[in-house]
């Protein structure tokens, strides 16, 4: 079990006081099917360049990583992890899309184009 690390107090000599923990909990990956992610594509702040978006993942961030990873070998392009999102380089949104209903994943096209 790991320790759990004390916020905000450095040392009290109180015997009754209350330590906050650090709670780093990550969320339980929910199952394939129980999933529900939107793709779309996505030009805001990225100099006209067009990437694909997936958003809506639950669960932990090794989760979050394999797929992005198996999504961007799939596509052979780049792409990362970001706020809980993945972004893959490219205007990809049907083959993505198509990808994660072959998964089992429940997935719906977000926006035109």
């Amino acid at each position: 079990m790991a320790k759990k690390k004390k916020i905000n107090v450095v040392y009290s000599t109180n015997p009754d006081y209350s330590y906050d923990f650090d709670d780093d909990q990550e969320d339980e990956t929910l199952a394939s099917n129980e999933q529900s992610l939107y793709v779309s594509i996505d030009r805001k702040q990225r100099a006209g360049k067009e990437v694909t978006l997936v958003e809506g993942f639950i669960g932990n961030s090794d989760d979050l990583k394999g797929l992005a990873k198996f999504l961007k070998s799939k596509c052979g392009v780049g792409g990362t992890v970001k706020n809980g999102d993945i972004l893959i380089q490219g205007k990809f949104k049907d083959k993505v899309y198509d990808l994660l209903v072959k998964e089992g994943y429940s997935a719906k096209k977000k926006g035109g184009g």
